[in-house]
């Protein structure tokens, strides 16, 4: 699209509205960009539906996202897909692996589905997510089902940006206590044994009952069974949803953006440096890191 500026931000969202994939694509990678205000400032109020999917790899995350969009497009909801993956440390771009597993909706214009990467965000999630969010919800899609890649503590910031946070696990005991020891089970709204049908399954649940107090369910997502009752957990839990939950979750998400932009402030390196040798100290450091001072001279306090 030529030209530039608000009025080529303007006609894609006319475009993507209209149901343009191309022009929703497009936008989605402005808000990747430097350019992520200017979309942010052209949308107007908008809210959906985000369901958080995590949990160890291989667990059928992908399998288990492909058969919940299969369900809420059934229930003639739309439906976009965010997949946060690592970055490639070569272009920077997403890893599309799992894509494949999707390729049943990819005709499908009531379906858009887009690869994330995390480009080194702390929190596993990418800085974009967010404004992805938004702009998704301003084009009209009911649902965002945000699935991130599931390795390490970090997936612990998807419960800032969705509701439920899903997190799945295999039978046995590996996932579980694999997700013990990343902290996912501690930020579960719903647990979900995937490959119910395997041997282990009943003991994998009555161990998570043991861990955890929130809705366990099974599921076998390669053949579908299971994924009504996991919609319906899903819908039950968001329709128990509440003003202070909201602005927990936004404190979150503004907790870890500011993380992210005081890392790359050009205050940093000179601030270290000073803590590091002895002429300041840490919490005074933060104090102006945090207040913005510093960009030029670094204020020095004497460790007492």
């Amino acid at each position: 699209m030529s030209g530039s500026g608000g009025a080529d931000i303007a006609e894609l969202l006319a475009a993507a509205r209209g149901g343009s994939p191309r022009a929703a694509g497009r936008l989605l990678s402005l808000v990747e960009s430097p350019r992520r205000d200017e979309v942010l400032d052209a949308l107007g109020p908008a809210t959906a539906r985000v369901v958080g999917v995590t949990g160890p790899p291989g667990a059928g995350k992908s399998t288990t996202v492909g058969a919940m969009t299969a369900e809420y497009r059934a229930r003639g909801l739309r439906v976009a897909v965010l997949a946060v993956d690592p970055s490639s440390p070569y272009s920077g771009g997403a890893l599309l692996g799992d894509r494949i597993r999707m390729a049943e909706h990819v005709h499908d214009r009531d379906v858009l589905i887009r690869s994330v990467a995390s480009r080194g965000h702390l929190g596993g999630l990418a800085a974009a997510v967010p404004a992805a969010i938004r702009l998704l919800a301003a084009l009209n899609y009911d649902v965002i089902v945000l699935e991130t890649v599931g390795v390490g503590q970090s997936e612990i910031e998807i419960a800032s940006v969705a509701d439920p946070t899903v997190v799945i696990l295999n039978p046995g005991g590996g996932d579980t206590i694999q997700a013990a020891k990343a902290g996912l089970l501690e930020v579960a709204d719903l647990l979900v044994v995937n490959k119910a049908d395997r041997e282990g399954a009943a003991q994998t649940v009555r161990d998570l009952r043991t861990e955890a107090k929130v809705p366990i369910l099974q599921l076998v997502a390669s053949e579908g069974t299971g994924v009504t009752e996991l919609i319906d957990a899903i819908d039950a839990h968001q329709r128990a949803d509440t003003p202070e939950r909201r602005s927990a979750r936004a404190r979150g998400q503004i907790l870890s953006l500011a993380h992210t932009l005081l890392r790359t402030h050009p205050a940093l390196d000179g601030l270290a440096d000073a803590v590091a040798d002895g002429s300041s100290d840490p919490y005074a450091a933060a104090e102006q890191l945090i207040l913005g001072i510093g960009t030029g001279a670094v204020s020095r306090r004497p460790v007492s």
